[in-house]
């Protein structure tokens, strides 16, 4: 089952040619979930030639214009076509008014329903049939979380060799001991799922990370991360007014990642505007210092998540 995340907009503050404003897209097979929604959004998506009308649950941060002000014109466009499923948006205190008034003031035609949901303390926030999406507290000028999407764990290694050795002859019975069933074998005893399967295997896990203090708080939360984005607004430099504004700079975010143990690869977003794409490589730099598996983002640039074996 393919996982992967598309970057809409990788920029923070405002909009520049190029950057639009925060926005990753989550695509696992047919299920959509974008988090945080800046503006420039749309054209990304429209960019990718993705199926915008299959995203189910929209993950905002907190209610900064450069992380919602794409979201009047999300509602709007699934208003284009005949949609069946209702739309989750999951954001903090605020999320609901937002939506609300912009509904109101805007005068929306809205053929579906939305269910926005206020997140009022961390834990988990949505739930599918085998993967969870968990909300986590950071610190910044406006209540703000930072959301994990993990999977549950998949079965263990199945090893015909053991299911012929016990009696289970190859066929239907097979797939109901890889999904954990007890089956009865040619001798009329009973095998278990657990007598021929290996220990069980990591599900994946994305984490999304902005705007915020460094917290040691961060790192437990997303440890063991396939991909954590995260919050590189600014160079070592500007640490100290990163610190007064709530932000990290790329080499908290590469701190972040060496510390929680587990992180696969890091990739930076939610850049400061006063950065040119030349002067990005600094920030790259500054966040492999701490953490060598350390990626720039751009918008519309796809990361896969890959199993682990």
């Amino acid at each position: 089952m393919n996982l992967e995340a598309f970057v809409l907009g990788c920029g923070g503050m405002m909009p520049l040619p190029g950057r639009h404003l925060t926005s990753v897209l989550l695509r696992r097979e047919g299920n959509l979930f974008l988090f945080d929604c800046g503006e420039g959004t749309q054209v990304s998506l429209r960019r990718l030639n993705l199926r915008w009308k299959k995203i189910s649950t929209i993950f905002i941060s907190h209610t900064h214009a450069d992380h919602v002000t794409g979201l009047p014109g999300m509602l709007m466009l699934s208003s284009q076509v005949d949609r069946e499923d209702p739309l989750y948006i999951i954001g903090p205190p605020k999320i609901r008014s937002y939506v609300e008034a912009n509904r109101a003031v805007l005068d929306m035609y809205i053929n579906y329903e939305i269910i926005v949901k206020e997140v009022k303390e961390p834990g988990i926030v949505y739930r599918g049939d085998d993967y969870a999406v968990r909300a986590f507290a950071l610190s910044h000028t406006k209540p703000c979380y930072g959301y994990c999407f993990e999977e549950d764990n998949r079965p263990g290694v199945f090893y015909p060799e053991k299911a012929r050795s016990l009696g289970v002859p190859e066929g239907p019975l097979w797939a109901k001991l890889q999904s954990g069933e007890t089956v009865t074998s040619t001798d009329g005893t009973n095998v278990s799922g657990s007598d021929i399967l290996g220990p069980p295997r990591p599900g994946r896990k994305f984490s999304f990370v902005t705007d915020t203090l460094y917290l040691d708080s961060i790192a437990p939360e997303v440890s063991n991360s396939d991909l954590l984005i995260c919050e590189g607004m600014f160079a070592d430099e500007l640490e100290e007014s990163a610190a007064e504004k709530k932000h990290l700079t790329a080499r908290q975010a590469g701190t972040i990642a060496k510390e929680a143990g587990g992180v696969k690869k890091l990739a930076l977003i939610h850049y400061s505007p006063r950065y040119t794409e030349r002067e990005l490589k600094n920030l790259l730099l500054e966040a492999r210092s701490a953490f060598p598996e350390s990626y720039l983002t751009r918008d519309r640039k796809m990361f896969q998540i890959l199993y682990e074996e």
